[in-house]
C-alpha cells in the first residue's frame, strides 16, 4: 500500500512524496486508519519507525478536513513530549507535512522567552506541542485555552506516564472537553504503565509492532569489557580512527558529559555536550552543529536520548551503561533509523557487568563481546596522546564544572 492510496488530504500526499515518503512504515500502516476513525490509540514501535508520521499525518488531515467544513477557532492537538529538543524536532514534523495547507502547527518550550509564543498563540494554531512545565505557565497566565482540543497525544508515553509527569498529565486532561481522543506512542512501555494509560481512556486499542525486538535488527550491537579509567582512551582512538563518522556518545551524570568532554578536547578531539544544565540556545546548536557534520562526536546525558532524531548517526556509544535499562533501547535507537545501518558500541566495565546483564535479559539475547587480548588493550592506552593522566587533574575539571554551574544559577 502506498501513501496515494490513503483517502487523506491531496496536499499531505504531495508533502509527503516532496518529503521522500512512498509507502507507510509498519507502525504508520497500523496505527494511521485507526487514528482517522476516531480510537484512542497505544502504539508501541521501534525507535526509528516512524511514529511522529504515524500520527501527524492522521491528525493533519482531521483538522483540515474540518476546517473546509466549519468555521471552528482553537487547539483542535495537543501533543505533550517530555523534552525540549523532542517538542522542536516533532513540530518540524507538522509543519512539513502540514505545508500548504491551513493547518497550522507550533511547540512551545521553557528555558526560551515566552513572549513571542505568546504572540503565536493569539494568531491562532491548531496543533500545539509542548513540554509540561512551559504549558502550565501559560495556562496559569491566562494566555492558553483547551477548551477545544479534540485529541491530544503523548509521545514518549512511558516516560510521560512515570510519576512524575502523570500528574501534570492528569492536570491537563481537567482543561480538556470530556469527549476527545487520546493516542499514546512509545518505544518502550511496562505493564504497570500500560494500566496507567488505559485508565487515562475510555476504550484503547493496542497497535505493537515487532513486540519481540525492542531494538531494530539493523543496528549492530556489541560490548567491550574496559576498566572505567581506561573508558576515555577507547573513546580517543575510537574518534580518530572514524573522524568522519557521526558519533553519539552517551554518559550517566551531565559531570560525565563536561569530564569527557574535556579529555577529548586535550587530544585534539572536538565535541559537544548536552544535557540538562546547558542554556537552551545552546543545546540546540550543539543539536543543528552536529546534525550538520560540524562536530562529529556529541556527549548526551539520557534526558537527551528521547530528543536526538538525526538520520546519519553512524555510532551509539554507551561510555557509561544506563542504570534503567530502557534507557538502552532509546540511546542505541538514535542510529540505524529508517533503512539506515547503525552500531551501538558499549563500554562496560567491572562494576558495571550486573547492568549488562540486566539490558541482556530485557533485549531476550546476549549482545556480542569484542575480546581483546591484554597487548590489544595496552595498545590503545598508548595510542592516547593524553599527557594529563593524573586524578588530580581530573578533580579540577570536576570542581570547575561545578563552579561555573553555580556562577549560572546565580544570574
Amino acid at each position: 500500500m502506498k501513501f496515494d492510496d490513503y483517502r487523506i488530504a491531496d496536499e499531505i500526499k504531495l508533502n509527503l512524496a516532496d518529503a521522500g515518503f512512498k509507502k507507510p512504515t509498519d507502525i504508520q500502516y497500523k496505527a494511521i486508519p485507526a487514528i482517522l476513525k476516531g480510537e484512542d490509540v497505544l502504539a508501541i514501535a521501534q525507535t526509528g519507525t516512524g511514529k511522529t508520521a504515524a500520527f501527524a499525518i492522521p491528525v493533519i488531515d482531521m483538522i483540515l478536513k474540518q476546517k473546509h467544513s466549519t468555521r471552528s477557532e482553537g487547539i483542535k492537538c495537543l501533543v505533550m513530549v517530555p523534552t525540549r529538543e523532542l517538542a522542536t524536532q516533532i513540530t518540524q514534523v507538522f509543519q512539513q507535512i502540514s505545508k500548504h495547507t491551513k493547518v497550522r502547527a507550533f511547540g512551545i518550550v521553557g528555558g526560551v522567552e515566552q513572549d513571542p509564543q505568546i504572540f503565536k498563540l493569539e494568531k491562532g494554531i491548531d496543533i500545539l506541542i509542548a513540554t509540561p512545565g512551559r504549558l502550565f505557565d501559560l495556562i496559569n497566565q491566562g494566555h492558553l485555552r483547551l477548551t477545544s482540543v479534540q485529541t491530544l497525544i503523548l509521545d514518549e508515553a512511558d516516560h510521560m506516564l512515570k510519576l512524575g509527569f502523570l500528574k501534570d498529565i492528569q492536570d491537563v486532561i481537567k482543561y480538556l472537553p470530556k469527549k476527545h481522543q487520546t493516542l499514546f506512542f512509545s518505544a518502550t512501555i511496562d505493564e504497570e504503565i500500560k494500566k496507567v494509560a488505559y485508565s487515562l481512556v475510555t476504550r484503547a486499542i493496542r497497535i505493537q509492532i515487532s513486540p519481540n525486538d525492542r531494538v531494530a535488527k539493523n543496528i549492530n550491537h556489541s560490548v567491550t569489557y574496559i576498566d572505567m579509567d581506561d573508558k576515555r582512551y577507547f573513546l580517543e582512538r575510537m574518534a580518530k580512527e572514524n573522524a568522519e563518522k557521526k558519533i553519539l556518545v552517551f554518559v550517566r551524570t551531565k559531570v560525565r558529559a563536561e569530564r569527557v568532554f574535556k579529555a577529548l578536547e586535550r587530544v585534539g578531539v572536538a565535541s559537544l555536550t548536552l544535557h540538562g544544565d546547558k542554556d537552551q540556545q545552546d543545546r540546540f546548536q550543539a543539536l543543528e552543529q552536529f546534525r550538520q557534520g560540524e562536530v562529529n562526536v556529541l556527549v548526551a546525558t539520557d534526558v537527551s536520548a528521547r530528543g536526538i532524531d538525526i538520520a546519519e548517526v553512524d555510532f551509539v556509544v554507551n561510555y557509561d551503561l544506563p542504570e534503567q535499562v530502557e534507557n538502552y533501547v532509546h540511546r542505541v535507537g538514535r542510529t540505524g533509523r529508517g533503512t539506515k545501518k547503525g552500531l551501538a558500541v558499549s563500554f562496560c566495565s567491572p562494576e558495571e557487568k550486573p547492568l549488562l546483564a540486566e539490558i541482556q535479559a530485557y533485549l531476550g539475547k546476549p549482545i556480542n563481546v569484542v575480546d581483546m587480548s591484554k597487548e590489544e588493550y595496552r595498545e590503545t592506552i598508548d595510542f592516547t596522546e593524553d599527557t594529563n593522566l593524573d586524578l588530580t587533574s581530573l578533580m579540577k575539571e570536576v570542581e570547575e564544572f561545578e563552579s561555573k554551574k553555580k556562577k549560572q544559577k546565580k544570574r
